[in-house]
């Protein structure tokens, strides 16, 4: 089991949490360059802007062989969508599919297809010989995201037996995040602050 920690975000305020969301609708980011020749802001500098808006949208995934015949109940998906809603994100599709790389690649090429936005799995990131949403994963992205897996990894003193991977697949960036309800949401709340900026880079804004 994972170990529950604590998290300063569950006891923030409402107003706190949703700075993620940038004003919520459409998240911008403004980065400025300096025209060569002029003075800094406040000293008659004119500056260029850079906006992206990007409506913070989700998709959940949930890999288990019971689950997807109907024999156990899916605690991950709902908490995962909970605390994603929480922290500004819209859940757009909610699914299952069992085990395995086919299933579970094939669930990703389509919910990441012409997507903009966030696609969590949850499961299959263990060492039990049918785990193998890493695998699965690592079919579709295009580019690894190691950053944010350690991050995610690093949220539990068991986060180290977590196998997920994180990576986009053009305008989408998928995570991989354990199947207990405690260890997604954990894996969830260590990247959230940085979530909707990584959209926001993918969507072609300019970095720091």
């Amino acid at each position: 089991m994972w170990h529950e920690a604590a998290d300063w975000r569950s006891r923030a305020p409402a107003e706190h949490k949703s700075v993620l969301r940038r004003r919520i609708v459409g998240v911008a980011v403004r980065h400025a360059d300096r025209l060569p020749g002029r003075s800094p802001e406040g000293s008659g500098d004119s500056v260029t802007t850079s906006v992206v808006d990007v409506p913070l949208k989700a998709k959940i995934l949930t890999v288990s062989e019971s689950v997807s015949r109907g024999t156990r109940q899916d605690r991950s998906g709902p908490a995962l969508a909970d605390v994603l809603a929480r922290n500004g994100f819209r859940i757009v599709e909610q699914r299952t599919v069992s085990d395995g790389v086919g299933p579970v690649a094939a669930a990703l090429i389509e919910l990441s297809a012409s997507f903009a936005g966030l696609v969590v799995t949850t499961g299959g990131t263990g060492f039990s010989p049918t785990d193998l949403t890493p695998e699965a994963t690592r079919t579709v992205v295009e580019r690894d995201a190691p950053g944010l897996a350690e991050a995610m990894r690093s949220s539990s003193p068991l986060g180290c037996l977590s196998r997920g991977v994180a990576g986009t697949v053009g305008h989408c960036l998928v995570l991989n995040v354990p199947g207990s309800p405690r260890g997604a949401v954990e894996s969830i709340e260590a990247v959230a602050d940085v979530l909707a900026h990584a959209l926001e880079l993918l969507a072609g804004a300019r970095p720091h």
